[in-house]
């Protein structure tokens, strides 16, 4: 069963669409499942995303994980933004069954590919930030070997 915040963000998706120009652009998907999550970012001059939207194929938690991973990192520094992690993305939607964990995963690493892409842009270091995996499966393979 979903929690009444994951119906809510897949029935009213939050920030959903592309912003023209962004800092940081950064695709992720799942081979096993097929999902596959983009997320913009406008990022201004002081490092704060003043924008965040998504676009997302996917199942229902796929999209409810882009949209509030969205809601989290509007108004975050970069840095602030590569500590909201899948399981913040879990409590904030009030959990999600285990079978659907790997779409938090998805935002997370969504929000560092598009943090990645916007490092790369402006040749700039984000502390702590690796290149992101393209598909999650090799995360989830990481964690359960």
């Amino acid at each position: 069963m979903y929690s009444e915040k994951v119906m809510d963000h897949f029935k009213n998706p939050r920030n959903m669409g592309e912003i023209e120009n962004a800092e940081g652009v950064g695709t992720v998907g799942n081979a096993k499942c097929g999902d596959i999550m983009r997320m913009y970012l406008d990022i201004d001059e002081n490092g704060v995303i003043r924008e965040a939207k998504f676009k997302t194929f996917g199942c229902g938690a796929a999209i409810a994980t882009s949209s509030m991973a969205t809601e989290l990192v509007k108004g975050k520094t970069v840095q602030e933004a590569l500590l909201v992690t899948n399981k913040a993305v879990m409590e904030a939607l009030d959990g999600l069954p285990p079978v659907k964990v790997h779409c938090s995963l998805l935002a997370e690493e969504a929000i560092h590919a598009a943090l990645w892409d916007y490092a790369g842009k402006h040749g700039i270091v984000i502390e702590g930030l690796k290149e992101p995996v393209g598909d999650i499966e090799e995360i989830e393979e990481e964690a359960e070997g």
